[in-house]
């Protein structure tokens, strides 16, 4: 009992540093790179673990029973290590954001350095799947409780402990469970000794080295581990006075030695200069940038915000109550408080800022917030919060939310987000008090108005969406340097508050582009407002040279630009690459893209497609091409699935890490009790076959028409409340699918058992490659379109299944043997992988 127990309790602790290790990159890349590159993350663990799986099945003579808990012990130990040795290497690394071959060159050893531990963890699951001398039900169970309890388990160690600390842990916990299997005592030693076991057959060594190593590390704090480089910049440590990680960021204070006020939008008719004051900068993720001013005299030390043209709105008269989204610094609440607005609320997100705002030693103290009286601060996801509170306010401000700096820099280009949606607007436009205001902040620039003018779209869209007949009548628009400043009113803007803006806009010298008096001048923005209805608006938005059209929760992509629907015209855009702001960004965020798909599909081609080739000798033309076509189809469509629902929970969640680790924890576990259920009621006909696929895809092409009236109305409840409503709603497609891959070992078995080794391969390769192709599908298209790609693709099974045949007698025999070296590395087999 003791031995079975060491084992089951090795495999759990396996899997979920697995899923743990995964979900722990994509917030470390999130720094050193881009948010979108999860995707890519969830791709190499699917090519490592497929690898791995793939190398067991190359040596099947080499590894059996006999030396079970040696190997694993050997194997275990080594994914440990390489966890930490790989991201200590991948430290170094600089992803840049250009098209050249080093890029190339940068990014392949990226991949390089993700996949190797990964590839021992896909050995491990491999080997504990396939040569275990327990029941494979009991041993898949466990793989598959660990990986779920993996997905949720990373959200406490990031809040616990810093971002490079919980890599060092993940190799503790790996290391563990070395331990764990030394006492499972399955076998005896192998003959020959492999490569580093002196080391890596000792894990109790190599988990009070790796633990000492974590507990010093944070202890260090800002000073242990650390990215070399961050977003492709070297930071100033000499000048970094804080710096602390939670589960969705990483927030770093620095001093600066600029006494001139940080303005976004500065009036030209003053010098920012003749207000020094002294301020620190405060960077979330390397990357999105605000400013915090110390504070003796508010009215004394402040004015210059009132000379900013994202406090344009706080000139009209009558504001009592004020909302910011997104506090920062706080210098938005500030800004309400010197306009003497009494009652302020600010919504972060990022407990973080709330904490250096308020409570952190040396910190609070320097802007005084947290000693004002009528300021409250609401750690919550802004989104949320608004659709739960029945609060009004006169002034709802949101200030560039995601920087120009960030989104030039390709940093949140393919990231979906849920605060500039249509859905989105309209609930802040609810929240307005009569004659309230919503005021948004944008990147601006003359020579490239695409950003304002999308801005204009989407506010045009919610406005008709609440009923408005003239929707250019609740839309003023102001610029002054680099920022352009939106006011929006759920009501007409009056003549009295028009002319106030026009004057003050006037007074300060800023640009007036749009007013409900005046036409405005640029012809863009000009057919956007005087546009007479929502089809209108989109048609003529979606006919510009980039794209213009109000983002809706469908397709969240509201700093992604380019019109990638239109391959042809995005690569004529190149031309324009040296131009500042979006357009460089997407540019450059959509060549890399391509890139990690071209080395995604080197690194496939090299490790599973060619050496599985062999196994296809042999086989006859029907079962090739109808088994290849299988598994090609069932693991483009799973991904499909898969990365839709990441991208849509993430707008529904507030949050990417909520999404990976609430939709990853659903569909491990629902497939593979769907993979389970497959013994008890197995598919061994041809018209249960069918009327299983037609399920699957009535149930996927039905998504997009119930799914966002259900998000939009649970959209106000608590995060426990909508991570239990995305668990139920992922469950259900997540047991259908299940099926697939069993069913499909099944049917090839039935014919012949050698070729089964490929077809594996083939779901694992065309998993890796479809979520490159899934994103940049969501993105052009709109996310509802990924999950009717994934119905096609299990609606053409049938044709595929068919082709293969079926021979129901001999598919019932093989029920209770599908169990071994043909299942090794299906993705159904790694519990621990991103999908069965």
């Amino acid at each position: 009992m003791a031995r079975r127990l060491a084992f089951f309790a090795g495999l759990f602790l396996v899997t979920a540093a697995t899923l743990m290790l995964q979900l722990v990159q994509t917030r470390i890349l999130s720094v050193v790179a881009w948010y979108h590159l999860a995707f890519f993350v969830i791709s190499i663990a699917m090519f490592g673990l497929t690898a791995g799986a793939v190398w067991v099945y190359l040596r099947r003579d080499r590894f059996t029973e006999a030396t079970l808990s040696h190997d694993l012990v050997y194997f275990t130990s080594a994914f440990g290590v390489t966890s930490v040795l790989s991201f200590a290497v991948q430290l170094t690394l600089s992803p840049v954001a250009e098209v050249s071959i080093l890029a190339f060159l940068i990014w392949a050893e990226l991949a390089v350095c993700l996949s190797v531990p990964f590839f021992f963890a896909g050995v491990v699951v491999s080997l504990a799947l396939t040569r275990s001398p327990y029941p494979i039900g009991r041993v898949y169970g466990v793989d598959l409780a660990g990986a779920a309890v993996g997905c949720l388990g990373v959200l406490t160690l990031l809040d616990t402990v810093r971002g490079p600390t919980a890599v060092l842990w993940v190799g503790a916990i790996a290391a563990l469970a070395a331990v764990l299997f030394s006492h499972s005592r399955i076998g005896a030693a192998p003959a020959a000794k492999p490569p580093f076991a002196a080391v890596l057959r000792r894990p109790l060594a190599i988990v009070l080295a790796l633990a000492a190593v974590a507990v010093a590390d944070d202890l260090a704090g800002p000073w242990g581990l650390q990215p070399v480089f961050i977003k492709g910049k070297v930071e100033p440590l000499d000048k970094r006075m804080f710096e602390h990680w939670n589960s969705f960021s990483r927030v770093a204070v620095f001093n600066t030695d600029n006494r001139g006020p940080h303005m976004w939008g500065s009036s030209p008719k003053v010098d920012p200069q003749d207000w020094p004051v002294e301020q620190r900068e405060m960077v979330i993720d390397g990357d999105a940038g605000t400013t915090a001013y110390r504070v003796n005299d508010l009215v004394g030390d402040l004015q210059f915000l009132k000379y900013d043209v994202t406090n344009l709105a706080y000139f009209l008269p009558e504001q009592k109550r004020a909302a910011v989204i997104g506090v920062g610094g706080g210098r938005d609440l500030l800004s309400a408080r010197l306009f003497g607005v009494p009652d302020i609320t600010g919504v972060e997100i990022n407990p973080i800022l709330g904490r250096l705002l308020t409570q952190e030693p040396g910190f609070a103290d320097f802007s005084g917030i947290g000693e004002m009286g009528g300021i409250e601060i609401k750690i919550d996801e802004a989104r949320s919060w608004f659709a739960r509170s029945k609060e009004q306010f006169d002034i709802i401000q949101m200030s560039l939310v995601d920087t120009w700096a960030a989104t030039g820099a390709g940093a949140y280009s393919l990231s979906e987000n849920g605060l500039y949606t249509v859905e989105a607007w309209r609930i802040f436009l609810e929240r307005l008090a009569p004659n309230g205001v919503f005021t948004v902040s944008r990147w601006y620039s003359p020579k490239r108005i695409e950003e304002t003018g999308r801005m204009v779209s989407l506010a045009m869209a919610a406005t008709f969406d609440i009923g408005a007949k003239e929707p250019r009548q609740h839309i003023f628009l102001a610029a002054s340097g680099r920022v352009a400043n939106l006011i929006l009113s759920a009501q007409p803007l009056s003549p009295s508050r028009v002319e106030k803006l026009e004057t003050v806009a006037s007074d300060l010298g800023y640009t007036v582009l749009i007013s409900p008096r005046q036409e405005p001048q640029v012809d863009i923005l000009r057919k956007i407002v005087t546009a007479e209805s929502k089809p209108e608006l989109t048609h003529y938005t979606a006919s510009q040279k980039l794209d213009l059209t109000p983002p809706q929760d469908d397709r969240p992509f509201f700093f992604n630009q380019l019109p990638l629907r239109n391959p042809l015209l995005t690569i004529s855009l190149a031309a324009e690459i040296d131009d500042i702001g979006v357009l460089s960004g997407n540019l450059f965020a959509t060549a890399t893209l391509v890139i990690l798909f071209l080395v995604s599909a080197l690194l496939v081609l090299a490790t599973i497609v060619i050496p599985l080739r062999p196994a296809m000798r042999d086989v006859g033309r029907r079962l090739a091409w109808g088994g290849t076509a299988y598994f090609f189809l069932i693991g483009v469509g799973f991904m499909m699935v898969e990365v839709g629902l990441l991208q849509r929970m993430s707008v529904f969640l507030g949050h990417p890490i909520y999404s990976l680790s609430i939709v990853l924890f659903s569909i491990i576990l629902a497939t593979g009790i769907g993979s389970l259920i497959s013994d008890r009621l197995p598919l061994d006909s041809g018209g249960k076959l069918v009327g299983w696929a037609l399920l699957v895809g009535g149930f996927l092409l039905a998504l997009p028409f119930w799914l966002p009236s259900v998000l939009l109305a649970f959209g106000g409840a608590t995060l426990i409340t909508r991570a239990a409503l995305c668990v139920l709603i992922i469950t259900p497609a997540g047991l259908l699918m299940g099926f697939g891959f069993p069913t499909g070992m099944r049917l090839i078995s039935a014919v012949d058992r050698k070729p089964t080794p490929w077809f594996w391969g083939i779901n694992g390769a065309a998993g890796v490659l479809a979520a490159s192709l899934a994103v940049t599908l969501s993105i052009a298209l709109g996310i509802s379109t990924t999950y009717l790609v994934g119905a096609l693709c299990y609606l053409l099974l049938i044709p595929a299944a068919l082709t293969i045949g079926f021979h129901a007698g001999r598919v019932k025999k093989l029920l209770p043997s599908i169990r071994s070296d043909e299942v090794s590395g299906g993705e159904e087999a790694l519990g621990a992988a991103v999908k069965p």
